[in-house]
């Protein structure tokens, strides 16, 4: 059983991961954007991060990044259904800012507890 945080702006997609990942045994929070997930990451750090790149307050980049100055050794995996650049660039920066795996929108919630599991035991 791991702790793992879930920041999504998006309530539908913020909801299935935390609900799989919670079927799966894990501790799980969510927030809506970067700035309360890193805010609740620094008053309770987690094994594993599932953040979305566009939200609002703070974006999926900064987010990665603070979180991996604060934790290093937490697992992040970057999600994102697009931008102005095609989604699968912005994943390539993600992982080059500190993201362990990423993952384009939309996505197999098996796939996503399967990287999960991979992550946490890597």
């Amino acid at each position: 059983m791991a702790r793992i945080l879930v920041i999504d702006d998006d309530d539908t997609v913020r909801l299935s991961v935390k609900l799989a990942l919670e079927d799966a045994d894990h501790i799980v929070e969510d927030a809506a954007d970067g700035e309360k997930g890193v805010a609740l990451f620094r008053e309770n750090p987690a094994d594993l991060v599932v953040t979305d790149i566009f939200m609002p307050e703070k974006e999926g980049l900064e987010t990665i990044d603070e979180i991996k100055r604060l934790r290093p050794e937490t697992k992040i995996i970057a999600i994102s259904g697009g931008g102005r650049m095609d989604p699968e660039d912005y994943l390539s920066i993600a992982e080059s800012v500190g993201a362990d795996h990423s993952l384009l929108k939309p996505f197999d919630i098996e796939k996503l507890a399967e990287v999960v599991e991979d992550l946490l035991k890597g």
